[in-house]
């Protein structure tokens, strides 16, 4: 019986140091938008994050709970031994669009990976090498942080705050796209190359965002395959011409411990009033 006892006790305490190395997250939300002169909808949304440690080695799965099925949206393996990291994204979630407009994949590509890293004593710097025979090289020097993916897509990102301005520069084969941002009087403001311009008002816990959003060009499909071979890739479907439009977003934290979000768009003249907690 004293064995039986202190089998039973063992077991609790293991299972309660397991327990003790799983970190459990998530959000949960509710929104209803008016939809301006359309139909009124109301939408939720809840996800948990589940993050396991032991040593140096993290897993990270991430749940949506409240879709039909109660997907698993991401599924990662992160183990660190010495300079060497070794990151494996082990969940193929799917890329293709839901719908055949908007400008979305039209065939399903896999984006499980493995990326191995070294931390070497240049600089600060990363070399990383994935399974697609990809070399990431990363580092900061000099206050600039560079990451240079060497492959069949070569991409270049440099950023770097200077005189209290955050700047992001990004190549990808050839196109530049780049990101500035800075706070005037309180006021954070934000510009891209893409002409979308961001300015927060206010304090946390209470604050005002207004954001102008370009217009959209229309675009024709792109033929692909499955198996995402030649100038098309996987494929794209059309994509719709959008006039710019702005949005004002009113957040305010509860006591309750969620915040409420009121946001305008003169896309559609609506309103959208959003409860969400962060747990």
């Amino acid at each position: 019986m004293k064995k039986l006892i202190a089998l039973f006790a063992a077991s609790t305490v293991a299972s309660t140091a397991a327990v003790a190395g799983i970190a459990v997250s998530g959000t949960a939300s509710v929104s209803y938008d008016d939809n301006g002169s359309s139909a009124s909808a109301t939408s939720y949304d809840a996800d948990l994050l589940y993050t396991g440690t032991s040593g140096g080695t993290t897993v990270t799965v991430g749940h949506d709970v409240n879709s039909v099925a109660g997907a698993f949206t991401s599924a990662v393996l992160t183990s660190t031994i010495g300079m060497l990291t070794i990151t494996a994204d082990m969940l193929d979630e799917s890329t293709a669009a839901t719908t055949s407009t908007g400008g979305g994949q039209v065939y399903d590509s896999t984006d499980t990976s493995v990326t191995v890293s070294l931390d070497v004593p240049v600089g600060d710097m990363t070399i990383g090498l994935d399974n697609s025979g990809n070399v990431i090289l990363g580092g900061t020097f000099s206050g600039v942080t560079v990451s240079h993916t060497v492959g069949d897509t070569t991409i270049t990102t440099a950023s770097a705050a200077i005189a209290g301005v955050d700047m992001s520069v990004t190549n990808k084969a050839g196109a530049t796209t780049w990101t500035l941002g800075t706070t005037v009087s309180g006021v954070d403001l934000t510009l891209t190359s893409g002409q979308k311009i961001t300015a927060a008002f206010g304090l946390a816990g209470n604050t005002m965002t207004v954001t102008r959003v370009p217009a959209v060009t229309a675009s024709a499909a792109t033929t692909g395959n499955s198996v995402g071979s030649g100038a098309g890739g996987y494929g794209t479907y059309t994509t719709s011409s959008v006039d710019s439009y702005s949005t004002v977003a009113i957040a305010r934290d509860l006591t309750s411990g969620a915040t409420l979000t009121a946001t305008y768009s003169t896309k559609d003249d609506s309103l959208t009033l959003k409860a969400a907690v962060t747990f």
